[in-house]
């Protein structure tokens, strides 16, 4: 105010007032937001509010608001005080839980009273509005008018809002004495606003013309921006090779940063503003044509996130009640039906558009990156449209249409493409990211080399009389930086203070700065404080006797507006991608989002968009407000009827994308892989046979009339094509993998809410998890039937699956190498990470509890010749199992391969745990013969007294049976231990080679202890080398090692003792006949060799001194059982001879497979005549069979 009284309007900081405001309306509306949302859930308001006790008190209180004083006569009845004590006894919680709440009722009294304030100063200086030339203040006044009628809009909707208030204030006046003393305007305010729009009315009333300048000047912007689809294509909209000899041109507008003003921004400055000042519907023809074209465009507008409001019924309400609005009215109703059955075509035709067209920007620039500087009006204006159009949709699918005369068509608020869309906004904004140094460096140069001059010759030229000198040059490179170089005689002191501002800052700057020098040092731009003083200026050039009067001097306005978009360029990047692209609406429409999603997995166009889903929620935290911290920092909405803060829900949101995008991925993986096996299966031996069976038949049915079998498909068939039109269920399969991956590809890592996710970690995740189910159920074991896979077909399967996984490489940048190296070694432990069974463990189960466990029935026996366990006695066809299946070289071989070097070391485990536990048992029965063993021991040339004795044994066939156990599973051993030999030497052959060169020259010497060659058995033994004293029999029988270690060598010498002096029982039992054919005893006794052997070594090398005594106890066995078998020459017994050879030879076998023992010394104990007879009897026996 001056002296005289009058405004001046250089002091009444209208830049900075709407700056403040409009921030404080963006608060508050996020505020009170969140009070409607936590008052209309029951699990999110507070508890008393729902509390039966409290409900006759809380209705008395709304009744009777705002009179809530508890010295009111009418208060201090006596059945009134019986419904208030409730509240009395729970006062304090009401006003910690309330205060929140009341609080910000009473902020937002205070913003209506700075609101007011505010446009009653902006009347009073008769401000004049342009959005063409005063953009910033037109757009701030215009934001804080709508933000203010949108807040008061929400304020009403709150149905708690009486009882919230009136019972914060009882408890305060229970509490403290005396109500609040903001309470009384506050109620007034709640009471006022109960029909918002009619008090709003009242209150614009004298803003009218003002409001009423800003929006007709709408009528220069947004019609040519409300254009249908056809006339953008006709216009060429957003092309850059339309006119290819200007590409390099820099984009240029009159009104630059009306091009990318949002639409539904405009809209709801005109509907509101009309709404509220309908008045001069009445007076302008150019108002009611913007009045028109805003109604028939949407049949819902945005009021705040997901609050929405009907526009067509909220306007009829309101004009129905004004005398002589009945053609309103009835104007309302016809662009009400327009708008239901027309908007939604329109805007899909316009959603069509905008993916071609940004399509087309997108790939220009990413190839050609230098056009984003002369370019980047496109961008904005591009994003700007297309998200108006999302947002659209995003209002009008969630919202029903009003039930109408006309009712819409459903198709065209369900846009499968929209992920498209979204993606190449996305894909803008990345490029944005991406090239900024590259637009900070051409924008830099543009304002310093060209914005700068023409900004001076301007306003030396056009807005004052210069002096009589010398001018320079358009293109000179002078810096003025005086007042008296400008001659700016008769501008005023504060608008010649900024435009010198402005120059000075422009000429500041430096090209060579521009273009090396800040950037490498990382120098930051700020020029907020140059876009403040622009704002300023327009504040003062706008009003009433300005002297300097801007819509007098357009063309100063055109250039400051477009310098303005050229600073946003250098300095806020970011913020101009967020203004113009933000998507972080769809937060509030969760269900539409994950609709649209699962929309876009489920069509195979689309799937390369699905990324731009994850991408969107890292927008959700640009809804923030400062002002409201608690959406940050603890939960406060409700979202699916959990309460989650915003920043939760962008992560969830975020990880559910991700982790549905890579199931989705690994469910087409798994499909082809699936095929790839059953095509891998054709290719197996055993599907030959039917092929070959065929061929047979054709030949020998050639020359008959017999109809012939049809011959089945070959492998490959399915490669065969008439046409490249005909498409496989495979090629579908790819392309939708090809799709998918290109999106999780799109980029490595996604900056959600502080946190970073990797599309590509979520996909390796659940193809380790899948090739883990996989490759277990491939093995399809049935622990009822026993029935298993063949190692050979699982090996089979696993290549195919690995083959196909091995692709995706191709498609994603994967390490999928990493993923093998995670499950296969898993899956050579016992149980993987998930405490899951492994291949590991299922076969070894499966060779435990099968195969081992039916040997002893009889049925199945192992055969030296055929390296193998073969069915005997019954039919092959017949069985379960197959041992011979199972068992052979090459099914050996590719169970190595699937378990490697860890898996067999574990069945080599398990085999020595099933023989410790036969040892031991073997020990209990040497301890109950202890005696009689001893006497056979050291009486052995003693022929009489040694069958009295041996009478006198207790349990000797089940001394044989456990022994021939044991001699079984060493068998098993000894072929698993060849066939990872034969592995490794084919996967790491000179590996193996030194492996086997250090076993053969480790000396075995006294300074080399038992301990040091155990390790280097233990070594050989994990590649599959054999050694003379297993290691792994070692570990599993010292843990049998007692206390008193020449107990434990009694008793192994006694078990030796034990076996020997048994062996002639062999020959009583008829299955003890050797068949040549398989070299070996059809009860598997030949086991025995490698039995004695192997526990005679361990048990020796653990309780004995080494090799030495090896030796000396295997001497002595052969000598007790060569004396036993020799008395079988003296039977005449039928029984005890019918098996009389077959057991001779276990002697050679037991020396053969010795290595402390020679043939040499059993022919010192054994006459090798009785042996050479045996094989010749054995021989013609098994001939005559």
């Amino acid at each position: 105010m001056s002296r005289t009284g009058q405004l001046i309007p250089s002091q009444q900081k209208l830049a900075e007032k709407l700056t403040v405001l409009n921030d404080r309306a963006m608060g508050m509306l996020t505020r009170i937001y969140n009070i409607k949302k936590a008052c209309g859930d029951v699990k999110s308001k507070p508890a008393f509010l729902s509390d039966k006790n409290l409900e006759g008190a809380i209705k008395f209180i709304v009744r009777k608001f705002p009179h809530v004083d508890s010295k009111n006569n009418y208060w201090t009845m006596p059945f009134v005080q019986s419904q208030l004590q409730q509240v009395n006894n729970i006062k304090g919680e009401i006003m910690k839980q309330l205060s929140l709440y009341y609080f910000t009722f009473v902020d937002v009294m205070d913003f209506k009273d700075h609101v007011s304030e505010l446009l009653t100063t902006m009347d009073a200086c008769n401000v004049h509005f342009d959005i063409t030339t005063n953009y910033d203040l037109t757009k701030g006044y215009l934001d804080l008018i709508i933000s203010y009628v949108s807040l008061m809009l929400l304020l009403a909707r709150i149905d708690d809002r009486k009882a919230v208030l009136g019972l914060y204030n009882y408890a305060h006046d229970l509490t403290h004495g005396k109500v609040d003393q903001n309470f009384a305007r506050l109620g007034q305010m709640i009471l006022d606003y109960e029909q918002p729009l009619k008090k709003l009315q009242e209150e614009f009333t004298p803003h009218s013309k003002l409001v009423a300048c800003a929006l007709l000047s709408l009528h220069q912007v947004y019609p040519r921006r409300n254009l249908p689809a056809e006339q953008w294509r006709q216009a060429q909209m957003l092309s850059l090779v339309s006119a290819p000899g200007q590409m390099l041109n820099p984009a240029q507008s009159e009104t630059m940063p009306c091009e990318y003003l949002s639409v539904e921004t405009m809209e709801k400055w005109i509907i509101f503003g009309f709404l509220l000042c309908h008045g001069q519907l009445t007076q302008s023809d150019s108002a009611v044509q913007l009045w028109r074209l805003a109604l028939s465009g949407n049949y819902v507008i945005t009021l705040f996130r997901d609050e929405v409001l009907y526009i067509h019924k909220t306007v009829e309400g309101v004009f129905e009640g004004i005398k002589g609005y009945s053609k309103r009215v009835t104007e309302t109703k016809e662009c009400a039906n327009y708008a239901v059955v027309n908007a939604g075509p329109f805007h899909r035709e316009r959603r069509a558009f905008l993916r071609t067209a940004l399509k087309e920007l997108v790939m220009i620039l990413a190839d050609q990156p230098g056009l984003l500087g002369p370019k980047a009006l496109f961008v904005f204006m591009g994003l700007s449209f297309a998200r108006d159009e999302v947002l659209w949709l995003l209002r009008h699918s969630e919202n029903p249409a009003p039930k109408l005369n006309k009712r819409p068509n459903p198709v065209d608020y369900e846009d499968r493409q929209l992920p498209e869309l979204l993606y190449y906004m996305e894909e803008l904004r990345g490029l944005l990211r991406k090239y900024n140094q590259v637009m900070q460096r051409y924008y830099v140069q543009y304002l310093n080399g060209f914005d700068s001059i023409v900004l001076n010759n301007l306003v030396q030229n056009g807005l004052h009389q210069p002096r009589l000198r010398a001018r320079e040059s358009f293109n000179s490179k002078r810096n003025p930086t005086c007042q008296e170089d400008w001659n700016l005689s008769v501008c005023p002191e504060d608008e010649s203070i900024i435009m010198s501002s402005f120059v000075n800052t422009m000429n500041g700057l430096s090209v060579k700065q521009g273009t090396t020098l800040l950037f490498e040092e990382g120098e930051i731009f700020d020029f907020r404080g140059m876009r403040l003083d622009w704002f300023r200026l327009q504040a003062y050039t706008s009003v009433s006797r300005a002297q300097l009067v801007l819509r007098e001097n357009p063309d100063l306005a055109r250039l400051m507006n477009t310098i303005t978009f050229h600073t946003y360029m250098v300095d806020s990047l970011d913020e101009m991608a967020k203004e113009t692209s933000d998507l972080s609406n769809f937060c509030f429409y969760g269900r539409l989002f994950e609709q649209y999603f699962q929309w876009c997995l489920e069509t195979p166009s689309q799937m390369r968009y699905s990324i731009s889903f994850p991408l969107i929620c890292s927008h959700f935290m640009n809804c923030t407000h400062e002002i409201c911290p608690e959406e940050v920092v603890k939960p406060m909405l409700s979202y699916k009827q959990n309460r989650h803060h915003i920043g939760d829900r962008s992560l969830s949101q975020a990880n559910f994308f991700l982790d549905e995008m890579a199931k989705e991925a690994k469910n087409i993986i798994t499909s082809i892989c699936d095929e790839q096996c059953k095509l891998g299966d054709q290719l197996l031996p055993k599907n030959a046979a039917k092929t070959i069976s065929i061929a047979i038949e054709r030949k020998r049915n050639q020359n008959k009339a017999k109809k012939l079998p049809q011959e089945p498909d070959k492998p490959g068939r399915e490669s065969m094509r008439r046409s490249r039109t005909d498409v496989t269920s495979m090629d579908k399969l790819y392309l939708m993998l090809t799709e998918l991956c290109s999106a999780i590809n799109y980029t490595p890592s996604i900056q959600v809410w502080e946190h970073t996710f990797a599309p590509r970690e979520y996909l390796t995740q659940h193809l380790e998890s899948r090739f883990t189910k996989a490759l277990v159920g491939m093995v399809m074991y049935n622990p009822d039937s026993g029935e298993i896979a063949k190692p050979s077909e699982l090996l089979n399967s696993v290549e195919a699956y690995m083959g196909v996984l091995q692709t995706i490489e191709n498609y994603v940048h994967l390490d999928i190498t990493r993923v093998f190296n995670n499950v296969l070694l898993q899956q050579t432990q016992p149980q993987d990470s998930h405490g899951d069974k492994t291949i590991t463990a299922l076969y070894t189960n499966w060779y435990l509890e099968v195969l081992l466990r039916r040997v002893s029935t009889g049925q199945i026996m192992f055969s030296p010749n055929r390296h193998a366990f073969v069915n005997v006695g019954v039919d092959p066809n017949q069985v379960a199992v197959n041992a011979e299946e199972f068992s052979d070289i090459s099914e050996l071989r590719s169970l190595a391969e699937l378990l490697g070097p860890y898996g067999m070391k574990f069945l080599n485990e398990s085999l020595m745990w099933h023989i410790s536990s036969q040892v031991a048992e073997l020990k209990k029965l040497v301890t109950q013969n202890k005696d009689v063993l001893t006497t056979l021991r050291t009486h052995f040339d003693k022929p009489a007294l040694m069958a009295e004795h041996f009478n006198r044994l207790r349990d000797v066939d089940n001394v044989l049976k456990r022994v021939t156990i044991v001699g079984v599973i060493l068998s098993f051993k000894t072929l698993a231990q060849e066939a990872l030999n034969d592995v490794l030497k084919k996967r790491i052959p000179f590996l193996m080679s030194s492996i086997i060169d250090f076993q053969k020259h480790f000396p075995e010497t006294p300074e080399n202890n038992m301990v040091r060659v155990e390790i280097v058995n233990e070594m050989a033994s994990a590649a599959g080398l054999p050694c003379d004293v297993d290691p792994a029999l070692c570990a599993a029988l010292r843990v049998q090692k007692s206390e008193n270690p020449d107990d434990d060598y009694k008793i192994a010498c006694l078990l030796m003792v034990f076996i020997a002096v048994s062996l002639p029982m062999l020959s009583l039992d008829s299955q003890s006949s050797f068949r040549a054919d398989l070299e070996g005893h059809t009860n598997n006794i030949h086991c025995l060799a490698k039995a004695v052997n192997s526990i005679a070594a361990a048990m020796f090398t653990i309780y004995g001194k080494g090799r030495v005594t090896i030796e000396e106890r295997l001497k002595e066995f052969l000598a007790l059982a060569s004396s036993s078998l020799l008395k079988l020459g003296q039977e005449t017994d039928k029984l005890a001879l019918r098996s009389r050879e077959s057991v001779y030879l276990l002697l050679d076998q037991i020396v053969r497979e010795s290595p402390f023992l020679t043939m040499d010394l059993l022919e010192s104990c054994f006459p090798y005549a009785l042996l050479r007879n045996s094989y010749h009897a054995v021989l013609r026996q098994d001939n005559r069979m």
